[in-house]
């Protein structure tokens, strides 16, 4: 692979997985990778600084108390500027090539447009990723070792779970630029839950984690500005008793934001989303199970 990244030395993803899952929630944190192999590096334009700013930073470690909590996380080891798993498999950019596309490809996406397709083209709203064009074998060679590996364990995970309780519920972790535009007074709320209109979660569910995290302090908008991504619309099928939320966390909240470390609060909002989580995943079980048995991916 041009990019290098080998998967016999570098593991796609972890799935921390508890000793009994006792509950039936499960946790992905699919952009917070941060193996950024040389060879990446250097086919992009961008420095190591530039190029980290689409990654949730150290997300997976904000709700990896969900694993000691009885629940299984999945978390990608690879960077989101390299592949992003919370897209379709082949939303790709033709510009972005140096050949035409397979014809199955879906070129006019709204993410495609705006640069974030499933291979991306910018990170930070404008900054472009690479100094050349790239081999069509190359973005299908990511998505073949890299994207469908990991829908394969995530999908693995949540029919364990539903086959051990009937149901499950999928929480997608992210996190957010703290201001819509760089603006102090511009600021997003804390947090931002999303289940695409109500389409992906059982209301009670969506309502429930905005009320918990509200009693911790946090200002809390539902749908406003993430409705949720491609993993929740695709995987939530509350009818069938599987649910899926999106979780955005401010930046602002646990890190500085432009030296990409951890601030002074870190420990604190992760003690905080381990209080959340163990309210959320205490919902009691009756109105999560569907009418139907769990659908085939």
């Amino acid at each position: 692979m041009a990019t290098g990244f080998d998967t016999t030395l570098n593991p796609p993803f972890t799935v921390l997985a508890p000793a009994q899952q006792r509950v039936p929630f499960v946790f992905n944190s699919p952009h917070s990778g941060r193996n950024y192999t040389p060879n990446f590096l250097a086919e992009t334009k961008l420095s190591r600084s530039a190029i980290r700013k689409s990654e949730d930073f150290r997300v997976d470690e904000l709700f990896a108390s969900a694993v000691p909590l009885g629940c299984p996380l999945l978390v990608a080891n690879f960077p989101r500027a390299f592949l992003d798993v919370n897209r379709e498999p082949y939303e790709l950019d033709p510009a972005m090539f140096s050949e035409e596309l397979p014809a199955f490809a879906n070129t006019r996406s709204a993410r495609v447009a705006g640069g974030l397709g499933t291979i991306a083209r910018i990170v930070s709203e404008t900054e472009t990723i690479y100094a050349e064009k790239l081999a069509v074998s190359d973005a299908l060679e990511r998505i073949e070792t890299l994207y469908k590996p990991y829908h394969a364990a995530l999908r693995l995970l949540l029919a364990r779970t539903h086959v051990l309780f009937g149901h499950a519920v999928l929480v997608d972790c992210h996190s957010m630029p703290s201001s819509r535009d760089g603006s102090s007074r511009r600021l997003r709320p804390d947090f931002v839950i999303g289940d695409r209109f109500g389409s992906s979660c059982a209301q009670h569910i969506t309502w429930a984690a905005c009320e918990y995290l509200s009693a911790l302090g946090f200002e809390v908008d539902i749908n406003k500005p993430y409705a949720g991504g491609f993993i929740t619309e695709h995987y939530g099928r509350p009818d069938n008793g599987i649910h899926a939320i999106q979780i955005e966390v401010n930046r602002g909240l646990y890190m500085n934001e432009t030296t990409l470390e951890k601030n002074r609060n870190f420990d604190q909002v992760a003690s905080a989303i381990s209080r959340f989580i163990s309210r959320l995943i205490s919902i009691p079980e009756a109105g999560l199970a569907g009418s139907r048995p769990l659908a085939a991916e």
